[in-house]
């Protein structure tokens, strides 16, 4: 909950001077919501689980394809601890991006409790097969996120990512999904970006709070070429 029109107008021109050869997203606020240009693609961060209806305050999936936007985050940390989402909503979500022409972003990761419970594996595995549509109707993002090391500075070891991702990877195979991209999300910065993308089944990064200024994000962007 950052940002204003005008903030990413000024992103957007700090980014046409990138040279990358990456496919650049950025998912905003529901009030900034557009098409994207030639180089930065434009997503929304959830959408609702419901077609259409009397759900006030909620945006479906349709409006959100209207503005022109083509991406969606559904199941992002924040939203499955702070309002409810879980496996099938999150799912539920999904299709609905997919029904409207758009890609989801769908996000998947421990909690504190359950990495001390030994349930990461667990956790994870259940989070893909529970989360994500299985009738082949367009292509998917999914995005591992440790939850307890969002916001707390804290970053897995690069064999605890490596494992999480294989598992991830494993697990979409056995679905008929292999070839998903599959993206890290958690405390992502410049300084470290280039060695998190360089582990294997890790095809790109889901960035928090180092996305919201440009002298923070391009770094991460020019880190992989």
């Amino acid at each position: 909950m950052n940002g204003t029109r005008a903030g990413l107008d000024s992103m957007l021109r700090d980014l046409e001077n990138v040279e990358t050869n990456n496919t650049i997203i950025l998912c905003v606020p529901y009030t900034m919501l557009r098409a994207g240009n030639t180089r930065v693609a434009i997503g929304a961060q959830d959408v609702s689980q419901h077609t259409h209806g009397a759900y006030t305050g909620s945006v479906s999936a349709q409006m959100v394809a209207d503005t022109g936007a083509k991406y969606v985050i559904v199941g992002h940390s924040e939203c499955r601890q702070y309002n409810g989402d879980t496996n099938d909503t999150v799912r539920q979500k999904a299709e609905l991006v997919l029904a409207n022409g758009m890609i989801p972003i769908i996000c998947v990761g421990e909690t504190m409790d359950e990495k001390q419970a030994g349930k990461t594996m667990e956790i994870i595995e259940s989070g893909v097969r529970e989360s994500v549509p299985t009738d082949g109707n367009g292509a998917i993002v999914i995005a591992y996120e440790p939850r307890w090391a969002i916001g707390a500075g804290l970053t897995p070891t690069a064999d605890e990512i490596a494992v999480a991702h294989t598992l991830i990877a494993n697990t979409l195979a056995d679905m008929g999904l292999a070839g998903t991209p599959v993206l890290y999300g958690a405390s992502v910065k410049g300084s470290n970006a280039a060695e998190i993308m360089s582990i294997p089944n890790v095809d790109g990064v889901l960035v928090g709070g180092a996305s919201l200024k440009s002298d923070d994000f391009i770094p991460i962007i020019t880190s992989v070429k």
